[in-house]
């Protein structure tokens, strides 16, 4: 199950946080060869007090912590955040210098439901 955690200054509407959880789901599905059932996205709106960046320029931040089942290459990652990014940016005018993503793998053990524990990725 990835866990897909936005932490952002942006004031959101409920319909852009359903935009942006879709869209983000769709992203993953598609960079990441999975199905969209497992998984998950939280959005947390902070004040701008809370989030920092070094180089940021004037304007809202945003950072994506992918926490994702280790084993995709570097170049399945980087497509989806180049894509996340993009998207982001542009649907919320968001300077790009204020928009970061980090990966954290995980095993696919460490990632479970009810119903299942999750086991080792594979490029099928």
């Amino acid at each position: 199950m990835p866990l897909l955690q936005f932490d952002t200054t942006l004031s959101l509407s409920a319909d852009d946080k359903e935009t942006l959880a879709a869209r983000v789901t769709d992203l993953y599905t598609d960079e990441m060869a999975t199905t969209a059932g497992h998984v998950a996205v939280t959005i947390r709106e902070r004040d701008p007090a809370d989030l920092h960046l070094g180089r940021a320029v004037d304007g809202p931040l945003l950072f994506l912590d992918a926490e994702i089942r280790q084993g995709r290459p570097f170049e399945r990652k980087r497509a989806f955040a180049l894509e996340t990014l993009t998207f982001v940016c542009e649907q919320f005018d968001l300077p790009e210098e204020n928009a970061k993503v980090v990966f954290t793998e995980h095993p696919g053990e460490h990632m479970m439901g009810v119903d299942r524990v999750g086991g080792e990725w594979t490029d099928n």
